[in-house]
C-alpha cells in the first residue's frame, strides 16, 4: 500500500508487548516506511568513532547515561543526512518528490556535544518516502518536548496488553543457551519439558524472566509512561490499541494506518 503524506510515528507499549514484532511487521506492510533506532544509531557512531560516538562510549564506560541532547543529535543527523530535515528561519513544512537529500549536514562542531541542542527553526518533509518509526526515544514527556523542536511526531500507537497476559508469555518462555531456540510453554511448549526438540540437551530460564521481576517492570513503566501519553494525548495525536496477541493487534493498526495515511 502506498502512503499519500509522510508517517512519523512512535510506538509506546510495556516491555514484552511486542513492539519490535509490530514494527517489523509494518515495514513489510509498508514498503515507504522506514525504521530509525536511536540504538543502532548510537553503535554505529561507536562502532564508527566519531567525535559523538567516542564521547558516548567514555560516558558509558564510566556508567553513565547518554544524555537526551547527544540522541537527539543522532536523530537529527540521521534525518538531515536523509534530506528529510532541514535547518531554516521560520520552518514550515516541504514536499518533495523523492528522498534525495537536498542538504549535506556539516560535521558536528560543538565542543561540547553532551550540551542542549540549540533551538533551531528546521522545515521537515512531508513525502510519503520520508515516513518512519521511531525507535528508543522518546521515553519521557521531557523528551517528547525536545524532539518537537525538531519535527512533529504525527502519531503515537500505545500498544497495550494486559499485565497478567505479559506475565504468563513471559515467565512460560524457555530457551535453548547453545541455539538460542525459545520455546512457551502455553503456546509453543518443547516436545519434552524441559528439553530442547532437536538436541534433547536442557532448557533454561533466565533469571530475569520471573513473575516477581516482571510485576515490578511493568509497574514501573506504567508510572514512567504515563505523562509520556498525557502529552501526546494532549496533541490529539494518540491511539490505542488493546488486545492479547501480536496477532490480534497487527491488523488493528493496519487498519488505523491506513486510514490516516493510506493513498
Amino acid at each position: 500500500m502506498q502512503l499519500r503524506k509522510a508517517a512519523r510515528i512512535i510506538l509506546v507499549g510495556a516491555p514484552g508487548v511486542g513492539k519490535g514484532t509490530q514494527t517489523e511487521r509494518m515495514l513489510q506492510r509498508f514498503p515507504q516506511l522506514s525504521s530509525i533506532s536511536s540504538g543502532d544509531l548510537l553503535r554505529d557512531n561507536v562502532r564508527n568513532r566519531t567525535p559523538l560516538g567516542i564521547q558516548a562510549e567514555h560516558l558509558m564506560s564510566t556508567g553513565a547515561l547518554v544524555p537526551d541532547s547527544m540522541i537527539l543529535r543522532l536523530i537529527r543527523n540521521a534525518l538531515t543526512t536523509r534530506g528529510w530535515l532541514q535547518p531554516t528561519s521560520g520552518a514550515t513544512p516541504f514536499t518533495v518528490n523523492t528522498v534525495t537529500p537536498t542538504f549535506t549536514p556539516s560535521p558536528d562542531t560543538y565542543l561540547n556535544l553532551s550540551a542542549p541542542l540549540p533551538l533551531t527553526d528546521y522545515t521537515y518533509s512531508d513525502a510519503p518516502t520520508a515516513s518512519f518509526i521511531l525507535d528508543g526515544f522518546p521515553r519521557t514527556a521531557t523528551q517528547a518536548h525536545q524532539l518537537s523542536h525538531l519535527l512533529p511526531i504525527n502519531l503515537v500507537i500505545h500498544i497495550h496488553t494486559p499485565p497478567p497476559i505479559i506475565i504468563a508469555r513471559i515467565c512460560n518462555r524457555w530457551t535453548h543457551p547453545a541455539s538460542g531456540r525459545v520455546y512457551n510453554t502455553t503456546f509453543n511448549a518443547p516436545h519434552t519439558p524441559g528439553r530442547d526438540d532437536l538436541t534433547g540437551e536442557p532448557l533454561t530460564q533466565r533469571a530475569d524472566d520471573k513473575p516477581d521481576v516482571w510485576r515490578a517492570r511493568l509497574k514501573s513503566f506504567e508510572e514512567q509512561s504515563l505523562p509520556l501519553l498525557e502529552h501526546y494525548a494532549k496533541q490529539g495525536i494518540l491511539w490505542k490499541v488493546e488486545g492479547e496477541s501480536s496477532d490480534e493487534i497487527t491488523p488493528r493498526i493496519f487498519e488505523e494506518f491506513a486510514r490516516r495515511f493510506g493513498a
